[in-house]
């Protein structure tokens, strides 16, 4: 009986300037996609996968020119392709040979997924066919506008995703909330839980301090401007939990004007009908500084407010 065609095979694949530095779990879980990861996890603890012929653990970094051994595994069928991400440029802030730095729009979200056919990511490979590497350091969320990091290197985004582990950058954001904001209130130290609704939509909480699934959250505040009945602040986070400021701010009474999921809604309808037809989150990543992975240097970038935040705040 003739071999099975389609039958997987041991695969040796040379380590590029685009894998350079990653941890081989993370190097074969992105190689084998549809792999479920208990099985990944598997076959590198079994041996299986080998490094220039040896062993290596979930946490080996791959160095350019490693051969890796990939036995055979049984990658699941593609899913029929859907409509393919357009090609699309975004506003550029900076970019050097190893980043590349965007001022997102708002409404656009930074990858595929969960609903959603194509991102910023997708896009921007499809406008940058010649790219070898191009990966999201951080991710903002798609009702957000603002300053969007990403990596054109491996080595860089290593360097750059572990600033943002150890809290290395200053990341500060505008943020237009209802009502008046206590001059007092300058640190918001609550923890924050994720969970899902009725309907499994994704919900973060805040909850006590030693929930034992909550994690430590702290956002700092300052008042840019006062309106008679909003406030823009100036916000800081010190640590990057999803939705943060969102929650913060909303379980401290005075939520984003326009956030669809924690803010007031009857309120954000009345603002996109009305006079003012502002139909978006305010919440813009103004500046991001952070220490340039290649040079040392610190890097500082400013995306100005966009215009139709501009214009709110001059009818307001």
């Amino acid at each position: 009986m003739a071999a099975d065609a389609k039958a997987p095979q041991v695969r040796r694949l040379v380590v590029d300037e685009g894998s350079e530095g990653q941890r081989l779990d993370n190097f074969l879980l992105r190689l084998l996609k549809g792999v479920p990861k208990t099985h990944v996890y598997r076959v590198i603890r079994s041996g299986e996968v080998r490094v220039n012929k040896g062993r290596a653990g979930a946490d080996t970094r791959l160095a350019l020119g490693d051969e890796v051994r990939v036995p055979p595994v049984r990658v699941a069928e593609p899913a029929a392709a859907g409509v393919p991400a357009p090609a699309r440029e975004f506003s550029v802030l900076f970019e050097d040979q190893h980043l590349l730095v965007l001022d997102k729009p708002a409404g656009v979200a930074v990858h595929g997924g969960s609903g959603v056919a194509f991102g910023v990511i997708e896009q921007l490979r499809r406008a940058r066919p010649a790219a070898k590497f191009l990966e999201l350091v951080h991710r903002l969320d798609k009702e957000t506008s603002g300053v969007l990091l990403l990596a054109k290197k491996r080595s860089a985004l290593t360097a750059l995703q572990d600033q943002f582990r150890n809290r290395d950058t200053d990341k500060r954001y505008a943020a237009l909330v209802i009502g008046t904001w206590p001059a007092n209130k300058k640190v918001i130290d609550v923890a924050l839980h994720k969970t899902r609704d009725a309907q499994g939509e994704r919900h973060v909480v805040p909850v006590a301090a030693d929930h034992t699934e909550g994690r430590r959250s702290i956002t700092l505040i300052k008042v840019a401007r006062q309106f008679s009945e909003f406030s823009l602040l100036d916000v800081t986070l010190k640590t990057g939990r999803t939705h943060q400021i969102r929650v913060h701010l909303a379980s401290a009474g005075h939520p984003i004007v326009g956030d669809p999921k924690y803010g007031d809604f009857a309120l954000n309808r009345q603002l996109a009908r009305g006079e003012h037809r502002f139909a978006r989150m305010f919440l813009h990543a103004r500046q991001l500084a952070f220490e340039h992975p290649a040079s040392g240097e610190c890097v500082t970038l400013v995306a100005p407010l966009p215009a139709e935040c501009e214009t709110l705040l001059s009818q307001l």
